[in-house]
């Protein structure tokens, strides 16, 4: 027979029977006010962790876009609704002939006939050329490396034995892996993140086998060839007016294994810095200990002298801010989106007040970017049209914990704490000609490192991360430019003499010229 256990009193059992019988002391009241207040706390904890969990559903299963339509759940207008006129959608997977311009051109000309020929059809009008000719696109697949076997027939003498073999055609040369395959394969590995073995079984599949160890072997010789062209990168980038910078984590395995027990430094990083000078853009990556403000130091360490400091936006983090050098600090309005985006569905009223008006703020912004106005004038037409809307916001927010609208403490309180404790730097670009509203162009560059190393997982050696940062910096440089990066650092390897004595020019944006 089971004995049924009776229960362990407690004071919170007695405290329940003392409910159910109406006979409460004098003392039960503050039990009932510290449970109550455990209770709310208890409350808060649960939405912060919710809003953790949601925030990890989002990175693990995929998340809409953050645009308004996505966040607040709208539908689009109806179709009876005056609509504003919108551009035609990009893309649809469709290209016209136009889009291939690494393709090769073939121009096919009629077989038998000729402009100004009598027509075989009427036999009485004369033949003219069309301006536009018929297009046909067709695309073949094969190895990303390329490899040709040219076997030269050989002759010898019977009588004296000499041996007598052809000539390799002049436009080959003597190199087995040419300064294209060594583009190609620094474009796999760092602008698409193919990790070198997964580049080795795919050509050896194809049966044109590439090694590992070769391909590491070219990218290191490679990289000594263009260094100087690299480090004609970051002077110029120091130089710039407006300098954006963030960091993420990365994996060294050489500086896990050495890693030091007392030291203080242990995380590890990959910086991307975007430099704009001049009209252009400068993609920057640097991979080691160093936090974001850090490299932002050694990169103002190379800034002429006597020049006026420069914009630098990040987020809030002290580790993003040059500690050394002085900057015109702006912080990423995106990032103050972000927080009440992640909370919109427990606090819809609040959330979507706040997104709304920075929407307005962002369509601004695109109409400037549309009627491409000068730094000047875009801070005048953000002055008449965007500081009400933030004057609007800022008085609300602060409205908000000054009437007690909101807890202090949960998630909607600290994202409006947060917005008003960095609202000088959030709103920069009001009173700075030139300064960004968010940091989104460096996160878009910083993409190319994580995909690098969501693939590849990790550099083994801090060599394998410098020649990761060159080839990076490069490449992208290159994508920010409009310049093919194939084409480029080809055209650098063929020049490798002559950019050791003048690296200026062979900067992405003297590409055209250069080879027109």
């Amino acid at each position: 027979m089971r004995v049924k256990r009776r229960a362990k009193r407690t004071p919170l059992t007695d405290l329940k029977e003392r409910i159910q019988k109406r006979q409460l002391a004098e003392e039960d009241w503050a039990i009932l006010e510290g449970l109550t207040d455990t209770v709310a706390r208890l409350s808060l904890a649960l939405e912060e962790k919710n809003a953790s969990l949601g925030k990890l559903a989002k990175y693990l299963l995929g998340a809409p876009t953050e645009t308004q339509r996505n966040v607040l759940h709208r539908e689009p207008p109806p179709d009876d609704q005056p609509q504003k006129e919108k551009k035609p959608a990009k893309g649809h997977g469709r290209n016209g002939a136009a889009s291939y311009t690494g393709g090769a051109r073939v121009t096919l000309k009629h077989p038998s006939l000729t402009p100004e020929d009598r027509c075989p059809g009427c036999e009485q009008g004369k033949l003219y050329e069309l301006a536009q000719p018929a297009i046909f696109v067709q695309v073949v697949g094969e190895a990303p490396l390329k490899a040709t076997v040219y076997e030269r027939t050989r002759l010898r003498c019977n009588l004296c034995g000499e041996v007598f073999t052809p000539e390799l055609p002049a436009d080959i040369g003597e190199q087995k892996y040419t300064d294209s395959a060594t583009a190609m394969l620094a474009l796999l590995k760092y602008g698409c993140g193919l990790p070198l073995h997964r580049i080795e079984r795919l050509q050896g599949h194809l049966g044109q086998p590439f090694p590992s160890s070769t391909q590491w072997d070219l990218l290191y010789a490679a990289s000594l060839i263009l260094s100087p062209a690299y480090e004609a990168l970051v002077d110029q980038a120091a130089q710039g007016e407006l300098i954006h910078n963030d960091d993420t984590t990365m994996k060294i395995l050489s500086y896990l294994k050495e890693r030091d027990p007392d030291s203080t430094r242990k995380g590890i990083f990959t910086t991307g810095l975007v430099s704009h000078y001049q009209g252009h853009r400068i993609a920057l990556f640097r991979t080691g200990h160093q936090h974001a403000g850090e490299n932002l130091n050694d990169l103002l360490k190379r800034r002429a002298t006597g020049l006026a400091p420069p914009i630098q936006m990040c987020d809030a983090l002290s580790r993003n801010a040059s500690q050394d050098f002085q900057t015109i600090l702006a912080n990423c309005l995106a990032h103050a989106r972000r927080q009440f985006v992640d909370l919109v569905d427990r606090f819809p009223e609040e959330c979507t007040y706040v997104i709304e008006q920075l929407g307005l703020v962002y369509q601004q912004e695109a109409l400037i970017q549309e009627e491409e106005l000068s730094p000047e004038d875009r801070l005048l037409r953000h002055q008449a049209d965007s500081q009400p809307v933030m004057d609007d916001l800022e008085a609300w927010a602060r409205k908000q914990l000054a009437e007690n609208l909101v807890e202090p403490n949960s998630g909607l309180g600290k994202a409006i704490k947060y917005l008003l404790n960095h609202w000088t730097k959030l709103t920069c670009f009001l009173r700075v000609p030139g300064a960004p509203l968010d940091n989104n162009l460096c996160e878009r560059v910083l993409k190319h490192a994580i995909l690098n190393r969501k693939n590849a997982l990790f550099y083994k050696t801090q060599r394998g991360a410098h020649v990761g940062d060159l080839f990076m910096s490069l490449i992208h440089t290159a994508q920010l430019a409009g310049v093919n990066p194939l084409d480029y650092l080809t055209w650098l390897l063929k020049n490798g003499r002559d950019l050791e004595h003048s690296p200026e020019t062979y900067l992405p944006w003297n590409y055209g010229a250069a080879t027109s």
